[in-house]
């Protein structure tokens, strides 16, 4: 039995009473045949995210991680840019941070937002319920343009009319047979603005994401040193990448997030100096990056980023910092200082 009309009504307003730019549901059974997971993992374009393999079975249905759950609740928050995401493209002496990760954790913001309608859920209606944001196997986008929030644009994120690519995603599984919404219409038409946008051709085709060629991927996911092919295309990025969200037509009916300060950009990662993060030991660099998303990769990959973008700069004046990188202890954070040496035509250091 569907829950009644009015139930699915409260929920959305709860929803929206909490933060949520957006709600919708979907079966628990839910799929999306456009870009089947079995066929990204097959052709390798999870890189060396082993984990997206290992769980691939509970990943591909909510139902597969959890055989109780009936209905599906997608939730969005919007975290769109005050100001242009790619503003500090040719600004050579600053890194430049993901949208996402200039505030604070998404996954503590989002998560005490969903567990608190989840809660609400359960005394209202009953039923068991299960909270996930982008810590489990749960396909988030696919589950969300199930649900109507938006479709899966050709830069495989999702997309809304209302708030463009800037949603962060959230889902409540529920045992309760709630009232589904319409899966959203793909809108992207005939564009291919992200697409051609992608500084190091990660899409093969549309919809289609080869993740070892994203430089989100090899900035923040891939712990080795980066393939040489794509250093130079990093430019400044020294944490993910936004050129593909931002160039997005639909970003132009997006109202900035601003009224949520907790993803008001820190001052201090909004545009940090690369001098100052080539200098990081790791206890500064946990102290620095406290309470932010960018902390889980770790001091070495984050200084690993910020030698490639200073080998791309230009700077002289960032040679001698290079140069006693170049004997880091960490050898992803050495290659990265000598290849960075290297393009600043800069003698190695002895070490």
């Amino acid at each position: 039995m569907t829950s009644e009309p009015s139930l699915t009504k409260a929920l959305k307003a709860q929803a929206k009473m909490l933060g949520f730019a957006d709600c919708g549901i979907a079966r628990a059974d839910a799929h999306d045949g456009r870009m089947p997971l079995g066929d990204w993992l097959a052709a390798g374009h999870h890189g060396t995210m082993d984990w997206m393999e290992g769980r691939a079975d509970q990943r591909a249905a909510p139902q597969g991680l959890w055989p109780n759950a009936r209905s599906v609740i997608a939730l969005g928050i919007s975290y769109a840019p005050a100001e242009d995401p790619l503003r500090l493209a040719d600004e050579s002496s600053v890194g430049r941070i993901s949208v996402y990760a200039q505030g604070a954790d998404y996954h503590d913001v989002v998560k005490r937002a969903l567990k608190a309608l989840a809660r609400w859920l359960v005394e209202t209606a009953g039923g068991e319920v299960k909270v996930f944001v982008d810590t489990a196997p749960v396909m988030e986008k696919p589950l969300a343009a199930a649900a109507g929030l938006g479709w899966q644009g050709k830069h495989s994120n999702l997309v809304s009319t209302g708030h463009g690519s800037w949603l962060f995603l959230g889902a409540i599984m529920t045992t309760l047979d709630l009232e589904v919404d319409a899966p959203h219409p793909d809108r992207c038409g005939s564009c291919d603005a992200c697409q051609r946008a992608c500084p190091t051709d990660a899409f093969p085709a549309p919809y289609r994401l080869d993740a070892r060629r994203c430089i989100s991927y090899l900035t923040i996911e891939h712990k080795g040193p980066i393939p040489h092919e794509f250093r130079r295309a990093m430019g400044n990025r020294i944490y993910g990448c936004d050129d593909c969200l931002a160039v997005c037509p639909w970003n132009k009916f997006a109202k900035n997030a601003a009224a949520n300060k907790a993803f008001a950009p820190r001052a201090e990662l909004a545009a940090p100096e690369l001098a100052d993060l080539l200098a990081l030991d790791d206890p500064t660099f946990r102290q620095v990056f406290a309470g932010s998303p960018i902390k889980r990769i770790g001091r070495d990959r984050m200084v690993r980023n910020a030698c490639i973008a200073a080998g791309n700069s230009g700077d002289a004046r960032l040679v001698p910092v290079l140069e006693r990188l170049a004997g880091d202890e960490s050898e992803v954070v050495a290659d990265a200082a000598r290849w960075a040496l290297a393009e600043l035509s800069a003698p190695l250091s002895a070490g």
